[in-house]
């Protein structure tokens, strides 16, 4: 994650983490394997609206998690236009993986208004992707074949406020979150928008993966940059597509 980002609340984070990896567990027992009052456990659990979309109580009172919090993570696919692990991406062709983009939108309830503009913008997302992938598979090999990709993650925290996510990378154990923008310089309110949301991924993948979002600007060219993110200390990693290798190289450290 940027450094300097807020955290998620820890209990929410917590008590996510705990459903996520469980068979199935009550509200008293999360409360006594986390050490804390349960009716502060039924707070996060009742009174949380992403919480509640991320977990269901079935009829034993038993809460789970839709979103499995490891490799693979099962259930995303229920929050995404489109899922699968890299190497089943790249294996599609453009127009596959166009067609099973727009039925997952569909699925989501991800609204397609504008379309010409839209499917545009996912053509050139996914000529960037590819590029991406090319890039490390020359330096790292296949490794990267196994990661998981997702586009268009569409999460309802609330009637007023949604999670977004233009793409997901998700590696071992860091989950990059990438904004896409067709603009050629960075713009203040957009790199905001770019950091906003990782509070919420964190709660989504929980304790064992760092959340680091990026701005790209698919009509610069040659540029990668840290930028400060409004007023904060935190910094963001913005780059041109060409460039998007760099912010991979950042936090992984191929070129070291």
């Amino acid at each position: 994650m940027a450094s300097g980002l807020k955290k998620a609340d820890d209990l929410d984070r917590a008590v996510c983490a705990l459903i996520c990896r469980s068979g199935g567990i009550k509200a008293r027992e999360i409360a006594k394997a986390l050490s804390v009052d349960h009716t502060a456990v039924n707070r996060v659990l009742y009174t949380s609206p992403l919480m509640r979309e991320l977990c269901w109580q079935d009829g034993e009172y038993r809460w789970h998690g839709i979103v499995r919090q490891a490799y693979p993570h099962d259930g995303l696919q229920e929050f995404a236009g489109y899922y699968s692990l890299v190497s089943g991406f790249i294996a599609l062709s453009e127009e596959e993986w166009l067609e099973r983009l727009t039925e997952g939108c569909a699925n989501i309830g991800r609204t397609l208004s504008d379309t010409r503009g839209l499917i545009h913008s996912f053509r050139d997302c996914r000529e960037q992707m590819i590029r991406l992938f090319q890039d490390l598979r020359e330096m790292m090999g296949d490794q990267c074949l196994s990661w998981e990709i997702a586009f268009e993650l569409r999460l309802k925290r609330s009637r007023h406020v949604r999670i977004y996510a233009d793409v997901l990378v998700i590696t071992e154990n860091r989950v990059f979150s990438l904004e896409f923008k067709m603009k050629d310089k960075p713009d203040p309110a957009e790199i905001r928008q770019s950091a906003k949301y990782s509070p919420y991924l964190e709660i989504v993948f929980g304790p064992g993966y760092d959340i680091i979002p990026a701005l790209v600007l698919t009509r610069a060219r040659e540029y990668f940059d840290f930028v400060r993110i409004g007023r904060e200390d935190a910094e963001l990693p913005v780059c041109s597509g060409d460039m998007l290798f760099n912010v991979f190289d950042a936090y992984l450290g191929f070129l070291r």
